[in-house]
């Protein structure tokens, strides 16, 4: 879920190394990362145009988070050896609705951060224009590095919070909740 957000950064990261004149070690590791992003991104494409009745933006197709928590919830059941589930049980029901509201409290939050990611993109090239001379008509270069930069620490910065939504979600819903007998 959190690739389609982040697609421009995982399609431009290897262009932006190699513009910016950086080691060709990070050029296989942008590489790596941008093949990785591609096989996720093709199954839930897949998914998305195939079974979509709705003309939704890539990626922001519901029956594909619905898909994805379906199988989390069944690979769980499964590798925890559970027979049954009865979702009528207080403690069960809460923390499905809480597991449903997930995917799309995740999903807002990092479409709100790569907004603040690109705003600082843009930011960092209108400033280029404005103070390299020469850079308009194509006789100067343009500060790669600077806007790397950007796009990285971004990248990392902003995904704090949706990670950590991810990461302790489950811890507080466990401990609030406890176990079901």
């Amino acid at each position: 879920m959190s690739l389609f957000p982040f697609l421009p950064l995982h399609d431009n990261a290897g262009g932006i190394a190699e513009m910016a004149g950086m080691s060709h070690r990070i050029r296989e590791r942008t590489d790596a990362l941008d093949a990785a992003r591609n096989t996720t991104a093709a199954i839930g494409k897949k998914f998305n145009y195939r079974h979509s009745h709705m003309p939704l933006p890539r990626g922001l197709n519901p029956g594909s988070a619905a898909l994805v928590s379906l199988a989390l919830f069944g690979a769980y059941v499964s590798r925890a050896s559970i027979t049954t589930v009865d979702v009528l049980t207080p403690k069960v029901f809460i923390g499905l609705l809480v597991g449903a509201m997930l995917p799309y409290w995740f999903s807002v939050m990092t479409m709100k951060s790569v907004g603040s990611a690109a705003l600082k993109m843009v930011e960092e090239v209108r400033r280029q224009f404005n103070t390299i001379p020469g850079l308009m008509e194509g006789t100067a270069k343009p500060d790669y590095a600077t806007c790397f930069k950007i796009s990285t620490d971004a990248s990392l910065k902003e995904m704090i919070s949706p990670g950590a939504l991810v990461m302790l979600t489950p811890l507080i819903v466990g401990i609030l909740l406890g176990i079901e007998n």
